[in-house]
């Protein structure tokens, strides 16, 4: 019985995170906010919108989080294609549903 109800809550999170299109790595507990930007693009009919964030730090100092929330809840994806955590810079492709725009809030935690 213990087994079955625990089978289950793993069941259930492992759901929750997949329908999940926010982009959370690292960590932002107990560490200072960097950086921030929000990223908009317009939707355009049948089309898939991506744009490029590119983040450098002149100061070098090594990034332990990323946070990229999808503010308008769509289906949207946000993915890091070089640096992130534990490097001094960081590069996000942000890409829309087809028909749909972006509407990201991004944020780089030291």
């Amino acid at each position: 019985m213990k087994t079955t109800s625990i089978l289950f809550v793993v069941i259930i999170a492992c759901i929750s995170v997949s329908y999940c299109k926010d982009l959370i790595v690292g960590t932002s507990f107990n560490n200072r906010l960097l950086w921030q930007e929000k990223a908009e693009y317009n939707a355009f009919p049948l089309k898939k919108r991506v744009k490029e964030v590119f983040f450098s730090d002149p100061g070098q100092q090594i990034i332990k989080g990323i946070i990229a929330r999808d503010l308008d809840h769509t289906d949207a994806s946000a993915t890091i294609t070089a640096g992130g955590v534990g490097f001094s810079y960081a590069n996000l492709r942000l890409k829309s549903d087809r028909g749909s725009g972006l509407n990201y809030q991004i944020e780089i935690y030291v």
